[in-house]
């Protein structure tokens, strides 16, 4: 049997409970899936998504020796690490390669964005045949839950904190709503918190976080005391749908009543000199405000780089990547692996910058387009890991000679998903019941300890 999905119109949640809050952006509810609970940890991780697929060769595993057919256009720059290079529009990553862990052998089977993103943010495939369409590959509730949804359901919280944001885009391509975004089968009750705005406008406010004109914090309060009256444990016992719209008010005055929340969001607290470090763009900012949200105690932070500044470079790769992509991702995290080790978060915060797929080694044209690109590729792909424990300057993994196949140990996005869960104090023995009934362990790879241990497998 499916999890029911339960969706809370927003004007209906407001004449619900009067309480003068706007409701947009909250996650909706659902009944629970039993799952035995996880260890606690103090860790963040804060993923940095490139959606459309990085290439490789034109990034962190650049192969000049290659063919031309192959290899870059870019020229490549030596880092701190003895022997690695990377490409020369990476220069202060490069500085900074001491920090880092770089992964050249990770890979999976999925070409297609819709299933590679679902592959990626839950280390599983996706339910729907091999042969269907993108129409049947959208996002679902028979999907396997993302891992801030996941954490959120096996160790939820009370503190008006929410377990995961996912910033400043939801991966919507046309009418296809990409798979891997929320919590599939547990429910929207534990869907990540999405915002879906600009970090970078100058009037950028999350409305979910505003108290209406008039309404104080001492007369929310008196109002969430009138709700508990009204909200008799007896009455809601028989009652499914007025305890969903229970558990939505509860959410919605957690988060209000959170100045930790409130003050993260912002943005415009932070210096001049500050932004201007991360960049004044929409990936920039949406860095520097992801760096907020874990300083406010955000396990899982999503900021995403993608549609609007997409790695999907099928036309005009160098170009793009040049001019726009490379520059943005490197002045962005030189400033935010700043900021973390300056604000004493680096240590209990894993980064990871990652996409769902590489691109093809071999260069190609889309009909009609002068400028060269290239095509997905999941056979092989490149990473970044730091913090929390992760041992900088080091290059994990190989690939060939053309950056098509690996010739060290592959690692799948099930092994980053376990050592991202790993970090977070999640024990191996949670399993989350599936819509059929059947335990699934949530742990479902190997935690990559080359990333701790410095030492290939």
């Amino acid at each position: 049997m499916l999890v029911p999905h339960y969706r809370m119109p927003r004007r209906g949640f407001l004449q619900a409970s009067d309480a003068g809050v706007v409701a947009a952006g909250l996650p909706g509810l659902s009944s629970p899936v039993r799952a035995e609970s996880g260890t606690g940890c103090d860790k963040s991780v804060l993923f940095v998504l490139m959606s459309g697929g990085l290439s490789q060769l034109d990034s962190l595993d650049p192969k000049p020796q290659a063919p031309p057919e192959i290899r870059s256009e870019f020229s490549t720059i030596a880092t701190t690490i003895p022997g690695v290079a990377v490409c020369e529009h990476l220069p202060l990553l490069a500085q900074q390669a001491d920090r880092w862990s770089i992964v050249r052998s990770m890979s999976h089977h999925e070409h297609n964005h819709l299933l590679a993103t679902h592959v990626a943010l839950t280390g599983r495939p996706t339910p729907v045949p091999r042969g269907a369409s993108d129409l049947d590959r959208v996002q679902s509730r028979t999907d396997f839950p993302n891992m801030a949804s996941a954490l959120d359901y096996i160790r939820p919280r009370t503190d008006g904190i929410p377990t995961g944001v996912s910033l400043p885009n939801y991966y919507i391509e046309g009418p296809l709503t990409w798979p891997g975004q929320y919590s599939g089968f547990l429910g929207p009750k534990h869907d990540p918190w999405q915002i879906n705005q600009d970090p970078n406008d100058p009037n950028f406010r999350v409305e979910a976080l505003s108290l209406q004109g008039g309404v104080t914090q001492q007369r929310l309060q008196s109002r969430r005391d009138l709700l508990d009256q009204i909200n008799h444990p007896a009455q809601l016992q028989s009652d499914r749908s007025s305890c969903s719209f229970v558990e939505q008010q509860d959410v919605a005055f957690s988060l209000l009543t959170s100045a930790k929340v409130t003050t993260a969001f912002q943005i415009d607290k932070e210096s001049i000199e500050t932004r201007e470090r991360y960049g004044r763009n929409k990936f920039g900012q949406s860095l520097l405000l992801a760096r907020r949200l874990v300083q406010a105690g955000v396990p899982v932070v999503q900021a995403a780089m993608g549609h609007v500044q997409s790695w999907d470079t099928h036309g005009d790769n160098w170009g793009r990547l040049k001019n726009t992509l490379l520059p943005q991702l490197d002045r962005g995290l030189a400033a935010l692996m700043d900021d973390l080790a300056s604000h004493g978060l680096l240590d209990q915060t894993l980064v990871v910058v990652m996409s769902e797929f590489g691109r093809t080694p071999k260069v190609s044209n889309l009909p009609g387009d002068p400028k060269p690109g290239r095509d997905h590729w999941a056979a092989v792909y490149s990473l970044l890991a730091a913090g929390a424990g992760v041992r900088g300057g080091q290059v994990i993994g190989l690939s060939d000679g053309i950056a098509a196949y690996p010739l060290s140990r592959a690692w799948s996005p099930a092994d980053l998903c376990t050592t991202v869960y790993n970090a977070l104090g999640v024990g191996e023995d949670v399993h989350l019941m599936d819509p059929l009934g059947r335990p699934s362990p949530l742990l479902n790879g190997s935690v990559i300890e080359p990333l701790y241990s410095g030492r290939e497998a």
